[in-house]
Parts: C-alpha cells; structure tokens; sequence
C-alpha cells in the first residue's frame, strides 16, 4: 500500500510555533553560546519606529513551503511586503515547477541542455556557483544536477512512485556537476548534455533566508526569526539580550517535535532528514533525499542531519550533502569548513556532533542519546 506524506505544511507551521515559544520562554539550566561578532557596528537610524512591546509574525506560502517572519524590536507592513517579494522573486526565477518557464532562468537553463548557454542574473549565477562549490566538496553526493532523478521519483506529490530500475540507469549519467559549465564574466549557464536538469531545491531557500535577513537588517531590524519551512535563521539576540533556543527536529515525529535545543546567536540552522517529503510502498519509507551514486534514497544509518552555519545558504547545501556522505565523511566534511557544526541523528536514536555544536546544543529528549 502506497501512503503519500501530505501533513508536510501542517508540520512546519507546528514547528513555527514550537520555536517561537522557545525563543520566548527559554529554559533556566542551559549555557548561552557566546555570540558572534555582529556583521556591522551601523546603528538602526532614527527614522525607525516606536520599538515593539511584542513580536510581530506574518507568514505566507513561498517557494513551496510555509514561510514565517517575526520581528522583535521593530516591524513596519513594507519590512514583511519587501522580505516576500524578494522571495517570490527567487522562486519566479529559481523554480523548476512553474506553468510559466519563459519566467524561470533555472527552467530556461534545463531547456537549452546541450544547446546554447543561458545568461541569467546575478542571484541565479551565484547561487549555481555555490551549488557546484559544494558538489566538489562533497564529491558530487550534493548535486545540482539530480534534478532529473527528483523528476522521476516525484517524491512530496501524488505521484510519487518507486521508477523502474532501467528509468534510474538511464538518468543517472546525467547527473553529473562537472558537466555545468559557468561563465563568470557573462552569466550564462550551459549544461552541456541534453536531458540534463538543474534543480536548486536543496539551496534555493537558504540563499532566500541570508536575502531576508538583510533586507531587515538593512530595515533597521536587529532581532527577529527567519524561518523558511525549518530552515531557521536568528537575527542578533532576543531583546532581553539573551541568546535564541530554536528546537532541534525530531526526525520520527510527524507532529512538530524537538529532541533538542540550539542556543544560538546571529546564526542559521538548517535540518535534512527522512521526515521531510517520503512516501511509503511495501513497508517501506522513500524520502526525498536520493543517493546520486544509485539514483535511489540515501540509506546510510542516518535520520536527521542539522547544520548551524552562519550563512544559510551554506547551511542548507551542506545539509543534504553531509546526509548523503553519511556520519563519518560528513563529519570529516564539516570539520574542514570554518565556521560550520553539525549534529547527527542515526536511526538507533543516538547522536553524534561536532566539537563546536556541543557548545550550542543540549538534549531534551531521553528517548535518544548522545555518543561521542
């Protein structure tokens, strides 16, 4: 019997809310981390409004998935305007599902394969470039170009289905980063085989989180939650001062539960795992997360990978890579990046992180337990 997982949105508005009463509760017996330094010493100016006695929230639905804003020390109607316009022009020019391609740069990239490079705008260049940087970092297991391998699975829709295994084979040389070539002066993208398929689901709203965190900061805004379906960037600190704790997902629950806290200040926290978009076939569950070596989902004792990084961007594309190299070479890949941790979740319930996560992170539920 075939389930398909439809409380996806349901689950992330669950989330938004567990968040949001941790950032304003807070637990008394866990160490602040030590904040990092700010990204400017600039002051708000003068011209921002009356500082707010409570938080502001607007959310709205956005590159497929719940996005919630909420603005602690100052919120004006054209910050929230100006934040989902940015994003609902990352996801015109990003998105590979739009009825619309003449409006998708990314789309445009796809049709021409092994045809003609296609310029395209500078956030679109970038976020292509960073998305390779991270294929060569993890040796291709992250992979813009398994776009026509999450065509064929169709994972998070109605029609997701188990593909025949000769579909599988014939896609999987198509996946291939090397075969994107980037032409920095011009901005222009070629794949160079036809069929090829670019899909930028696995870093698209990272890049969104890090585009909305300066729009309010250019605002004025100094403390507030960016969350874009679980992944969580914190602006500064809480206006009391003190650090945000941001729950970490409970990869078996399907109700929004946390298995831990992140305390964290002026950083982003990104979570890949099985629970996010799987469908289920013969016992057995499908997520969304697909092995580029075998065209089939990852399977390496995993269940839940969580990523603070200060970039979001960096945070998301490294989610899913370091989910697909599995603990060991995803942890050496971490460690070899400044400025990243990482916590993970395997499927026996124990948990394993970086050195420096352990200074962020503190487990509350005992079902699990850490190793080192």
């Amino acid at each position: 019997m075939k389930k398909s997982y439809k409380a996806h949105q349901a689950l992330f508005l669950i989330v938004v809310l567990t968040m949001t009463l941790l950032a304003l509760t807070g637990c008394q017996n866990s160490e602040p981390a030590p904040a990092p330094e700010q990204p400017t010493t600039e002051q708000p100016g003068t011209d921002l409004p009356t500082p707010l006695a409570e938080p502001v929230e607007q959310n709205d639905f956005i590159l497929g998935t719940i996005i919630s804003l909420k603005l602690f020390d100052y919120a004006e109607e054209a910050y929230f305007l100006d934040s989902f316009n940015a994003l609902r022009d990352i996801e015109r020019r990003m998105t590979i599902n739009d009825a619309n391609p003449a409006e998708s740069e990314v789309m445009q990239i796809n049709e021409n394969a092994g045809i003609a490079p296609v310029k395209v705008s500078d956030d679109t260049f970038e976020v292509i470039k960073n998305a390779v940087r991270y294929s060569e970092l993890s040796d291709g297991r992250f992979d813009p170009s398994v776009g026509v391998l999450v065509k064929l699975w169709n994972i998070g829709t109605d029609y997701a289905a188990i593909p025949a295994q000769e579909e599988i084979s014939a896609r999987l040389p198509l996946v291939d980063y090397t075969k994107i070539e980037l032409n920095e002066a011009e901005k222009t993208v070629l794949l160079k085989e036809k069929g090829m398929l670019i899909d930028l689901g696995g870093i698209a709203k990272g890049f969104g989180a890090d585009v909305v965190s300066g729009i309010l900061y250019d605002h004025g805004v100094r403390s507030a939650i960016v969350n874009l379906g679980g992944n969580v960037l914190v602006m500064g600190e809480k206006p009391d001062g003190s650090p945000w704790r941001i729950g970490v997902q409970n990869p078996y629950s399907e109700r929004g539960e946390y298995l831990g806290i992140a305390t964290i200040t002026d950083k982003t926290i990104v979570t890949s795992g099985v629970y996010e978009r799987y469908f289920e076939e013969g016992g057995k569950r499908y997520h969304h997360i697909l092995d580029t070596t075998n065209g089939y989902p990852v399977e390496n004792g995993l269940v839940g990978v969580s990523i603070i990084a200060d970039i979001s961007m960096d945070a998301d594309a490294l989610s899913t890579a370091v989910f697909s190299l599995g603990p060991e070479k995803g942890k050496a890949l971490v460690e070899s990046i400044d400025g990243i941790d990482a916590i993970f979740v395997m499927e026996d319930k124990s948990i394993t992180m970086t050195e420096g996560a352990k200074a962020f992170f503190e487990l509350t539920d005992k079902n699990f337990h850490i190793v080192e």
